[in-house]
């Protein structure tokens, strides 16, 4: 079984991948995701999350710990009001979003994108995986107190739903897996077309005896 390369330092996705059995190693990209999405201006939300997914696995890729192996390179854009939302950063971009997007609703995209590096041919397949995200009502309060756990400043559309955000979301629409930044059946899809089993990945259970 060829090894799976994640192009991500994300700790939920790795979680994700962990508990889905799919074992695995980190190796991150150099990427500028600024800039990769600076070249593509006129770029929907979900393609801009193809794109940056698409340029982490391909750079992951040409490095030697990838010879051999599966890169994956995944990447998540929220889309709230026709407008593509990366990570805020700070705490005044946070708390003006929330502040928006309280009681309303958005879209998470995440793209997924895997490179076969196996047999010293690459290969790419690309899927994108999108789940309706609807917010509670958050009162000023909540969300001064939901930032200043610092979650939402380094998270695709200032929140989480794995996390303490979690509390602000009354519903989703599609695989929670997309809110959280890796779509496991995505992955599966992916697999597939690169001729591996999901399954393929999971390791027996230890019997104890």
């Amino acid at each position: 079984m060829a090894p799976l390369v994640l192009a991500s330092k994300s700790p939920a996705r790795t979680k994700l991948l962990t508990e889905a059995g799919i074992p695995h190693r980190i190796v991150l990209s150099s990427v500028d995701e600024e800039a990769v999405a600076a070249a593509h201006p006129d770029a929907t939300p979900g393609e801009t999350a193809l794109l940056l997914a698409r340029a982490k696995a391909e750079a992951v890729a040409t490095l030697p710990e990838a010879e051999g192996a599966l890169v994956l390179g995944c990447d998540s854009v929220f889309e709230f009001d026709g407008e593509a939302l990366g990570k805020p950063y700070t705490a005044e971009v946070a708390i003006e979003r929330l502040r928006a997007m309280s009681g309303r609703t958005g879209t998470l995209h995440t793209g997924h994108w895997l490179v076969d590096c196996r047999d010293g041919v690459l290969s790419d397949e690309g899927e994108l995986s999108s789940a309706l995200v609807e917010f509670t009502v958050m009162s000023d309060d909540e969300i001064a107190a939901y930032v200043a756990t610092g979650e939402p400043l380094h998270c695709a559309g200032s929140f989480t739903i794995d996390g303490f955000g979690g509390a602000f979301l009354a519903r989703v629409e599609g695989d929670p897996h997309t809110v959280i930044g890796l779509s496991i059946s995505t992955l599966r899809s992916l697999l597939a077309r690169a001729g591996v089993a999901v399954t393929d990945f999971w390791r027996p259970a230890v019997v104890a005896r």
